[in-house]
This record gives C-alpha cells, structure tokens and sequence, in this order.
C-alpha cells in the first residue's frame, strides 16, 4: 500500500497469459489464459462442478473448450478485441481473482516496446472512464525486467505468446532506437505446430483445437541443442516419440 492507504495493483496483460498481482510481491496472485469463450450449445448447467455461463474466461475456458468457442483478446501484444478485453478484465479485478475497489487503487499495467499509442491511449482512458482508478501507469516490459533484478542497466530478450522484442535499457530508460520488435513468438509455434500435425492427417477444426495444441506443445516440446543429432533420432529411432491424451 502507499502512505494513503490504497493497494497498488500491478497487471501484464499479456496475449497468452494474464499476470496480476500486487507491489512488493515476489511472485504474481494469480496467473490465468487470456480467453474467453462462449457456448457452442447449451446442453447443461453444469460440467465437472463448473457452472456453465454465456460467458467463460481464464481456466474455465481452459477446462471446457470443447464446449467454447474461443476468442483471444489480444494479438502480438495490441488489444484486437476490446469488448472481450474488457471482460477479461471484469474477471481480473472481480470477485474471481484480485476482488478490489479499483477507486481505491493505484494499477501499474505493463506493454511490449513499440506498441502503438492508440492502444495505451484506449486502456488509460478504460482504466480511469470504465473503472476508475485512482491513479495509473504503463511501463516497457523490459524495464521491469531489470528492476526486478534490482539493475537499471541491461539488454532484455523477451519472447512471450505473442511477441518477441530486444530491448536494451540504459539507467531505466529503454532505448527505442536500438529495440528491435518481432512479431513472432509461442503462438507462431503453436500454429506452425498444428501446420505439422494437419499434413500428418490430424483434423482442427475448432477454436478449442489451438489450446490442446498449445498445452501440447508446452508439454512436450523442448529446444534442440543439438538439430541433426534430434533429426537423425527422429527418423532412425522411436526414442523421441511421446503420446499426449
């Protein structure tokens, strides 16, 4: 809290993940998907001891997306879809997760590098219009980075769900002319992943598919530190085949 009493919340949006949480803590309250889903059909009221809702966000999504059709609010880090967006946040700060009075709060929301202005203006004027909070600021990812680490100079290479950006940052200012921004990340091998999967004859045709994979590939894959050493396992051996159910 500040000297006045208000709680200082901190969120990272992010286009896989949402990070909340407050200052001062070492690691996030709660970390849930950036989804948010919507009946295909209303068979029933109730799967699994989860009520099922018009609408369904974070885990629940996650749970029942077979049910769902999904929607991601977010791409590469810029809000595509505000009106989920804001549902998303309806849950972030509701009773679900951080349950706080956002007029009694200070938020520190966190971006990519280089995102466009118009995307920082729709949130500050979301933020103060639609929730009203007491005060808010946006800071560069990577800048938060090395403060955590308790350093205010430093390169960052950050590769999320949707974007992947070089930031060198120098006395907590981070350099923008000498950021470069990618706009390729883990979605892109989730996607390149169900590319492999469709010519082995598997079928997605669904929203829902796009999570099995992604939860799939974050099960299973890994980073090869040695490419033809793995290529020539693969296609001599069976050692690297693993089954997912």
């Amino acid at each position: 809290m500040d000297s006045q009493g208000r709680k200082l919340v901190v969120v990272d949006n992010g286009t896989g993940f949402v990070k909340c949480g407050y200052a001062g803590s070492n690691f996030p309250s709660h970390i849930f998907p950036s989804l948010v889903g919507r009946p295909i059909i209303r068979s029933s009221s109730k799967i699994n001891d989860i009520e099922i809702k018009d609408l369904m966000i974070g885990e629940e999504c996650s749970t029942l997306r077979q049910m769902l059709e999904l929607s991601y609010p977010l791409e590469n880090g810029i809000v595509r879809n505000w009106e989920d967006m804001c549902h998303l946040l309806d849950y972030t700060f509701g009773p679900e997760k951080l349950d706080i009075d956002p007029k009694e709060c200070k938020l520190l929301l966190t971006e990519p590098p280089m995102n466009p202005l118009s995307n920082r203006e729709k949130m500050f004027q979301v933020m103060f219009e639609q929730y009203g909070f007491h005060s808010v600021n946006v800071a560069i990812q990577a800048t938060l980075t090395l403060y955590a680490q308790g350093l205010m100079t430093g390169v960052v290479v950050d590769s999320g769900d949707g974007v992947t950006h070089i930031c060198p940052v120098y006395e907590g200012y981070a350099l923008n002319h000498l950021t470069r921004r990618l706009d390729i990340a883990g979605r892109d091998v989730t996607q390149y992943l169900i590319k492999l999967l469709l010519l082995r004859g598997y079928a997605f045709n669904h929203t829902a598919d796009f999570e099995t994979v992604r939860q799939m590939k974050e099960k299973l894959c890994y980073v090869a530190y040695n490419v033809e050493q793995e290529q020539k396992l693969a296609l001599e051996t069976t050692v690297l085949v693993e089954p997912y159910t």
